[in-house]
């Protein structure tokens, strides 16, 4: 392949990738944070889950979108990555398979309570402190998926990812420090979560606004053609 053609090839890369990464934060911030959570959080979900069936389903197929968008980024850019860096590249695709499972397993819960909201409403909740055990249980599981598990993976497949960027200079390097410093955030905020002090969203804003940035800039810029031609001439 010419130079010329890894150039075309790589935009077109840059293109998908900035358009998966858009993909991913809509379908996660959406089908999670709008569509899922606030009817879990509703005081009356055992009833209530089951009126919102409709709008859970549709979260619960945004994340699992959300989940083949991060698996594809990696895909796309291992091939690219592995020039710099080949285990971390491995590394990178490995963490962001892990994430999609968690996101997999994180919709399960959601799934699961539309049915036992369905029986608890038909069957008038004739054992109201079982039903009730069971949701718990439920909402454990998704707290535990959703909200710590995969914020964990996702940071550090993030920090291996903005690493990765920084040293092959595919990108300015501040976008990269600045998503470097963003996902080091979201490591902060679960840590403060597992002792119980709250920091909001004031966290994940830094790594939220990033991603769309760099989504666009990628689908505008692309890849700095140098760092590129500079590889490609290594390989020679």
């Amino acid at each position: 392949m010419t130079t010329e053609e890894k150039m075309k090839a790589n935009r077109k890369t840059a293109i998908i990738v900035g358009a998966l990464f858009l993909i991913a934060m809509a379908t996660s911030l959406i089908g999670g944070a709008v569509l899922i959570e606030p009817v879990l959080a509703d005081a009356d979900y055992l009833t209530n889950v089951s009126a919102s069936e409709n709008q859970v389903i549709i979260g619960v197929l945004l994340e699992l979108i959300n989940g083949t968008a991060v698996v594809l980024i990696a895909a796309m850019m291992f091939p690219i990555f592995k020039k710099y860096n080949e285990a971390l590249a491995l590394g990178y695709v490995a963490f962001r398979i892990i994430e999609a499972v968690v996101i997999v397993a994180a919709v399960v819960s959601p799934i699961t309570l539309v049915a036992l909201s369905q029986e608890y409403v038909t069957l008038g909740a004739p054992d109201v402190a079982s039903f009730q055990t069971v949701g718990a249980s439920l909402l454990a599981a998704r707290a535990l998926w959703a909200g710590l598990l995969l914020a964990i993976f996702f940071s550090l497949g993030a920090l291996i990812f903005y690493y990765l960027l920084y040293i092959s200079k595919l990108i300015p390097r501040w976008i990269s420090i600045w998503g470097f410093i963003g996902a080091a955030l979201i490591l902060t905020w679960n840590f403060l979560n597992l002792f119980g002090i709250s920091a909001g969203m004031i966290l994940a804003l830094p790594i939220i606004l990033n991603e769309i940035f760099l989504a666009i800039w990628l689908i505008v810029k692309g890849f700095n053609s140098s760092a590129i031609v500079s590889e490609s001439e290594k390989q020679l």
